[in-house]
């Protein structure tokens, strides 16, 4: 039998503003990475989000990103590698202070946007990100993207690793994702089903170009936000029932 996680962005609303459908999404997954005010959420939006994760059973991560409310965190920012190290440390602190207050515990960290595909491709920035969950909590698994210098990164500073992928995004032929700019950028059909599925049993996935690429599948991402969010989980759990494949956290 095959096993994942699934694991999705949530706790992304700010003051009045409401995003995704974190409610409902919530009881559908294993694993809920919640934003820590940098790039989305504020501090009563994530010590909600935290206690809807803790009274669903689901795992909770920091979802680390640049300080970039205005663009969403999908902008690319130029920083220093402390800088890097110390805005990891400053999110993971606020929202491991909330789990805390709530007697749950924060189980893993996914950065955001352009500071995960940044450090995707960077390994100085991936290493600052690594020493800064090391300084303050080095029992966190490394979320990152499969078969990127991430993985090395969470290795050399001696944090578990775990291989995510993307259920709704295109690939690279180098596994990285195609920028959202671009055509094909974002696969919102049922087509997504059978290829997280393929992902997850036979460690391939067709990049953009239409050459099959080599991939590791320990967590699937289902994106919060889109208006089928909610029928699309459901039929990627039922696909993954009748493919003997067990949804659980991470481990």
């Amino acid at each position: 039998m095959y096993k994942i996680d699934l694991n999705c962005d949530l706790g992304e609303s700010f003051g009045r503003y409401t995003l995704g459908l974190d409610g409902e999404v919530i009881p559908l997954i294993t694993s809920a990475n919640i934003a820590c005010g940098y790039h989305a959420s504020d501090p009563v939006i994530m010590e909600k989000t935290v206690k809807l994760a803790k009274d669903n059973g689901v795992h909770i991560g920091a979802h680390t990103g640049f300080p970039d409310l205005m663009g969403f965190g999908r902008r690319n920012m130029v920083l220093t590698m402390q800088e890097a190290r110390t805005y990891t440390i400053y999110q993971i602190g606020a929202l491991k202070a909330f789990c805390d207050a709530s007697g749950t515990k924060l189980s893993h960290i996914k950065p955001h946007g352009a500071f995960y595909n940044m450090a995707a491709k960077d390994y100085d920035l991936a290493h600052a990100i690594c020493e800064g969950v090391h300084q303050c909590c080095n029992e966190l698994i490394f979320l990152g993207l499969s078969g990127s210098i991430m993985e090395k990164a969470a290795l050399d500073t001696g944090l578990i690793f775990k291989s995510e992928v993307f259920a709704d995004r295109a690939y690279e032929e180098d596994g990285s994702l195609v920028a959202r700019s671009k055509p094909g950028a974002m696969i919102e059909d049922e087509a997504a089903i059978p290829r997280v599925i393929r992902m997850i049993t036979e460690g391939k996935v067709k990049a953009i170009t239409g050459r099959d690429i080599d991939i590791k599948a320990d967590s699937v991402c289902v994106h919060g936000d889109g208006p089928k969010t909610l029928e699309f989980i459901k039929l990627l759990r039922e696909a993954c029932n009748t493919s003997d494949i067990k949804i659980e956290v991470m481990s």
